[in-house]
């Protein structure tokens, strides 16, 4: 059973997951070979257990945005969030792309999530269109923005008619 709004009226997938059930992140990005994100992490305990994860910034501009400029990536890299280990491997709950129509846009240059395993989301998701964006990084939005625009705005008009 899905849990989605019922005024959602579509997905838009940027440069992300889309887990089945029960599945975790840190599967699916282990499921294809191409990640090359947890030789770049490093390790922060957090008091009630859990273990953040950052992006060392001396690897984040060629890791996460090597499609932008230095100076640009070097503030993402200070500023980053953390993903922390229980989003990693936590399971996921039932997806909203069974019962909403989804639409994905990705970049093939991605090295945290591999390309493979972006395809092969779409597919399971029944994507309504899937955009892959040649030389692109993993901070598609801000490396290509018109491409995932131009993604958005199909999908609404899709659903508006």
């Amino acid at each position: 059973m899905s849990t989605h709004d019922p005024k959602m009226a579509a997905l838009v997938y940027v440069a992300a997951f889309a887990p089945e059930e029960g599945e975790t992140i840190g599967a699916l990005s282990g499921k294809f070979p191409g990640s090359t994100l947890g030789e770049t992490l490093r390790q922060v305990a957090q008091s009630d257990g859990s273990i953040d994860y950052y992006i060392q910034p001396a690897k984040f501009h060629q890791q996460f945005a090597a499609d932008i400029p230095e100076a640009e990536a070097a503030i993402d890299a200070i500023t980053q969030r953390p993903l922390n280990d229980r989003a990693l491997n936590g399971k996921s709950g039932a997806p909203n792309w069974k019962t909403v129509p989804s639409w994905f846009v990705f970049p093939d240059a991605d090295y945290n999530i591999p390309v493979a395993a972006h395809r092969f989301m779409a597919e399971r998701a029944g994507a309504r269109a899937t955009v892959e964006v040649v030389g692109a990084s993993h901070a598609l939005p801000a490396s290509r923005p018109a491409a995932v625009a131009e993604v958005i705005r199909t999908a609404i008009e899709a659903v508006v008619g």
